[in-house]
């Protein structure tokens, strides 16, 4: 019998087999639930994958916390919250504070709806969306953006991810992140295949927080080429200009 992995490398050095594994990938396991919107790629997808977990993100969390205070005035949003569990682990650093979540994919949102109902929180709410455009103006106090702006398929680090990823939809989805963050509010991005710092709108925003740069997640640039070296950090926090 062919051992796994190598079963993997023959699969995927065929023509087309990213998209195999893929296949395979999904109707092995609970990603089946997402191959249809795989398949479609609809505008606004840019992670297929609907991979999460309860306090992912624990320094993050508590960092926006310990910056931002809570209160019934504090808005957060959760751009890309998959099934929810982003949004309610966030309840937990701000019991106050009003929490939205909002995703592309309806079933995610189905599910994280259900589970709201379960726990009868009116300051928490959930969406079907696949941009911030319609999450009003300078309103938030933090946006997170989590393991969105990435594609697991580029895990073979091709030379170009222009195929699956845009960094020019990247950027057009962060200026509408931007535009929904109150002046002096948090910008919150992590295993992204493109770096904050190469967009133009960068230049409104401060650098607050680094983390470690996963070395599986290549990086593309504003051409959507592979940057030829990944540094060892990445930008995880930033403030946008105001008071």
């Amino acid at each position: 019998m062919w051992p796994k992995d190598a079963l993997k490398r023959m699969v995927r050095a065929l023509p087309g087999g990213r998209h195999l594994a893929t296949l395979y990938r999904f109707m092995q396991g609970t990603d089946a639930r997402y191959a249809s919107l795989w398949r479609r790629s609809p505008p606004g997808l840019f992670q297929p994958f609907a991979t999460t977990g309860v306090d992912r993100y624990p320094r993050m969390f508590a960092f926006a916390r310990d910056h931002l205070g809570d209160g019934p005035d504090r808005r957060i949003l959760s751009f890309g919250c998959s099934t929810g569990e982003e949004v309610f682990s966030l309840r937990r650093y701000f019991p106050q504070a009003t929490i939205r979540g909002i995703d592309i994919n309806p079933r995610n949102i189905a599910r994280a709806q259900a589970s709201l109902a379960r726990r009868g929180d009116d300051r928490l709410s959930f969406a079907v969306a696949a941009s911030a455009a319609g999450q009003g103006t300078g309103n938030h106090d933090a946006v997170f953006a989590l393991a969105i702006f990435r594609h697991g398929e580029l895990g073979d680090f091709p030379p170009t991810c222009s195929h699956l990823l845009r960094f020019a939809d990247f950027e057009q989805s962060l200026a509408e992140l931007s535009a929904c963050l109150k002046p002096g509010g948090l910008l919150f991005l992590r295993h992204s295949n493109f770096r904050f710092q190469d967009t133009k709108l960068s230049a409104g925003f401060d650098l607050l927080l680094e983390g470690p740069r996963s070395p599986k997640t290549p990086l593309y640039g504003r051409d959507d080429a592979l940057m030829p070296s990944t540094p060892a950090l990445e930008g995880v926090a930033w403030r946008k200009h105001g008071p």
